[in-house]
């Protein structure tokens, strides 16, 4: 395949550090990194890739980390973000840094009219609106990593829109799925982490465990495909190897299968019209006698009910949304609230947000941070 050029934002992360397995077996150029911190790991990311910039976050560690590789230009902060997502020679950029912060990287790459690998939620959940239109005002692709959005993709590729009745998300379910009601009082952080099918920072399994990821997801294939809320469907899938489908009008479902694998979707997004030979072992159908459906319990897992009911109302309550559960996840994390508050306590703060409108980057952040403050008092 012809060679092309990649820039990474949150190399050091897990998404990050699977593209660079996929660049090192497709022998792709990695021309730009990004990360915010973890200079051990960056230091043998440079040491293998050789990347022309490397961004570090923190501006001490990026001090460092220059003294380690006087060879490598080292940029600090935003500005070094901005500078590694519009780097001239990057044909792609994969935006996996977590957090808000990624969107003032990924707008800028989008400016610089980069094709975008998005697998950061936040991007499109907090600032979708924005993103969308100015990507098509751009002419700029935008290739889902999510192994959801990526098999959404995949379904839709060749079809007429008009045909399609409903996107169906899938969901693990995660840890708790099949746990009672009662026992979900009893959930530790420790339990939460253990994921049964995929291996994910603990941010993201600790939202898959209350399944806001799912409810991120739908607002996420709500501003990607341009697709009405109603149309958007979730249905639990323990097994994780239908990774999402779609429903023709006249019945016919496609659907997108492989191993639970972040390598597929990552891959694909890289290498996209093109499916060259990958590096994992071959589907084997004998390994999954039984793949299971399971429709969502009501009142069960809030969150996700909570993120349509954002998406439903507009304007600032999904940014509103996705702060305030990041806080209230890393306080759950630090163990000063329990895993049930995070969805209570999220109800009661949207159910006080009042609507916004924000149509510039300044009003969706200050949007963001009014969430964040609220969401450490309550």
């Amino acid at each position: 395949m012809s060679s092309k050029c990649l820039a990474i934002l949150g190399s050091t992360g897990s998404i990050g550090k699977q593209t660079l397995q996929v660049a090192r077996h497709l022998n792709l150029e990695v021309v730009s990194i990004a990360a915010h911190g973890s200079i051990d790991l960056l230091y043998e990311q440079i040491q293998e890739f050789h990347p022309k910039l490397v961004a570090v976050f923190d501006e001490k560690k990026a001090l460092d980390l220059q003294k380690r590789v006087p060879g490598t230009r080292i940029v600090a902060g935003l500005e070094g973000l901005i500078e590694v997502a519009s780097f001239p020679k990057a044909d792609l950029v994969v935006s996996a840094m977590t957090g808000s912060i990624g969107i003032i990287p990924t707008l800028a790459a989008i400016e610089a009219k980069k094709n975008i690998a998005l697998a950061n939620k936040e991007v499109l959940v907090a600032a979708g609106e924005l993103v969308m239109r100015r990507a098509q005002e751009q002419g700029v692709m935008i290739f889902p990593v999510d192994s959801e959005h990526s098999a959404l993709f995949q379904c839709l590729e060749h079809k007429n829109k008009e045909e399609v009745r409903k996107l169906i998300l899938t969901a693990s379910g995660g840890p708790f799925f099949h746990l009672p009601v009662e026992g979900l009082e009893k959930i530790t952080v420790e339990s939460a982490l253990k994921h049964p099918s995929w291996t994910m920072g603990s941010k993201v399994t600790i939202d898959s465990s209350t399944l806001m990821n799912k409810g991120l997801e739908v607002i996420e294939a709500y501003h990607l495909f341009q697709t009405p809320l109603e149309q958007i469907e979730v249905v639990v899938h323990p097994q994780s190897v239908i990774h999402s489908m779609i429903e023709m009008q006249d019945g016919s479902l496609f659907a997108q299968m492989s191993e639970p694998s972040m390598i597929f979707p990552i891959q694909y997004a890289i290498t996209w019209p093109k499916r060259p030979a990958g590096f994992l072992p071959a589907f084997s159908f004998t390994k999954y006698p039984k793949l299971e459906f399971f429709p969502m319990e009501k009142g069960k897992f809030i969150c996700l009910e909570l993120a349509y009911d954002a998406l439903k109302e507009g304007g600032s309550f999904p940014c509103y949304l996705n702060a305030a559960n990041e806080v209230l996840v890393s306080r759950f994390l630090e163990k000063k609230i329990s895993w049930l508050d995070i969805g209570k306590k999220l109800d009661k703060l949207l159910s006080c947000h009042k609507k916004e409108t924000p149509s510039t980057l300044e009003a969706i952040f200050a949007v963001d941070a009014a969430a964040r403050r609220e969401a450490l008092t309550i």
